[in-house]
């Protein structure tokens, strides 16, 4: 009789998502994980089938907080232009994880995994889909110019973005972030 898990799952996901975005999944060994979720490396593999599984959890795992975080941000009825500003200077306020794991996916793995692949993309359109819609919102209010297009401008936001937490990762000053997220925001004039 197989003995039971004596460790949370769900727990060790986040903790693996962690490693992840500090090392990036190659720089990533299975004993950098191992040590970080305190399992043995038959544990984990038992566990997890492998690094990549649990690679690929641990993204689904970072995605999932992200997305409810922007939803909370970008929905909360807020003026649109307080919304954005917010959420945009929140992606490159000091942390202890700077960046974003989806990005430095994205960066590291590019096409080269269609899972990883299938990922990011989807991570990517909703950012720019919850962007999208509150810029539909900020037209039907009045708060933004009514011809404004709000796909494109959602894209050239996410871009922005983008570029904000590749800079955010490389340790470049907050100060000069946020100056960049108030001349994005005045795109929208």
């Amino acid at each position: 009789m197989p003995r039971p898990r004596e460790f949370d799952e769900q727990q060790a996901v986040a903790r693996a998502a962690e490693v992840f975005h500090r090392h990036g999944y190659h720089a990533t060994s299975t004993r950098d994980l191992s040590e970080a979720l305190t399992l043995n490396p038959s544990s984990l593999y038992r566990a997890f089938s492998d690094k990549h599984t649990l690679f690929l959890r641990a993204l689904d795992h970072y995605q999932a907080s992200e997305s409810a975080r922007a939803a909370a941000a970008l929905g909360d009825g807020r003026p649109v232009r307080a919304a954005l500003r917010d959420w945009l200077t929140s992606m490159v306020a000091p942390s202890e994880l700077p960046g974003c794991f989806v990005v430095h996916t994205a960066v590291e793995l590019g096409t080269d995994d269609p899972e990883t692949e299938g990922r990011v993309r989807a991570a990517f359109d909703g950012t720019k889909t919850a962007v999208a819609e509150l810029l539909r919102r900020g037209i039907a209010t009045g708060e933004l110019p009514a011809d404004l297009d709000a796909d494109a401008t959602a894209d050239l936001l996410f871009t922005i973005l983008t570029g904000l937490r590749v800079r955010h990762r490389a340790g470049q000053d907050p100060q000069e972030l946020r100056a960049t997220v108030d001349q994005a925001l005045r795109l929208l004039d």
